[in-house]
């Protein structure tokens, strides 16, 4: 577990909660984990009052659960939570990607170039960690241009999930490379307005991503029962 200090301040329990959330997004603390609480507050520097503030949020909105013998552990990530997630994001994502195909600017396409660029100097100079980053501002101006508010809030409602299986996925090179194609086809897409296509290579993008993260639990699986 790798937690950093932080500096007191008078929103500590959130920005406790933030630190706690990016963290297990990150896999900084693992899925599983138990969280001790005197060992927790002093690797953060900080009383156990913002730290069990930051940990009833967290445990409110499912990152992590109580356990029999006290405290917490990080919520594991189950086949069930990967299917539901993702079977959401493929119908959001995919139905955003098809009015973005219908709706944007030719203007609007010059960010989201300039991204793809960003991915693939990144995956050329072998810099994976910033991957789930890029990947992640991609998305989001590609669904930004479908103009539709209510339909971008749903989808960001997943984000820190989202985030969370990016970080699994892109730590994969084969995937990471095979994503950088996705990108550039949904471009060429966006470019002739073909928002069938858009739809159709959105929802499968995704659809491989659960695949990714179902292959990487069979094999942590595996690891376990050797």
């Amino acid at each position: 577990m790798k937690l950093n200090a932080i500096a007191e301040r008078k929103s500590l329990g959130q920005d406790v909660y933030d630190h706690l959330k990016q963290a297990i997004i990150e896999q900084d603390i693992a899925p599983g984990a138990r969280l001790v609480e005197s060992r927790m507050a002093k690797m953060l520097g900080i009383s156990r009052t913002p730290l069990r503030e930051a940990l009833h949020k967290l445990e409110r909105e499912d990152w992590i659960e109580k356990i029999p013998s006290g405290g917490f552990k990080v919520m594991a990530l189950t086949r069930e939570d990967i299917e539901e997630t993702f079977g959401i994001r493929a119908v959001l994502e995919a139905y955003a990607a098809r009015l973005a195909a219908q709706k944007h600017r030719p203007a609007d396409l010059v960010p989201l170039e300039r991204v793809m660029k960003k991915f693939q100097d990144c995956l050329d100079k072998k810099q994976t960690a910033r991957l789930p980053d890029i990947n992640t501002e991609f998305h989001d101006l590609l669904y930004a241009m479908s103009d539709s508010p209510r339909l971008i809030k749903m989808i960001s409602q997943l984000q820190a999930q989202i985030s969370r299986f990016r970080q699994i996925i892109l730590k994969q090179e084969a995937f990471a490379l095979e994503s950088c194609q996705d990108h550039i086809d949904m471009m060429a897409a966006m470019r002739k307005r073909d928002e069938d296509r858009v739809e159709t290579l959105v929802r499968v993008h995704i659809l491989k991503g659960k695949q990714a993260v179902m292959n990487r639990l069979k094999e942590e699986d595996a690891r376990k029962s050797a």
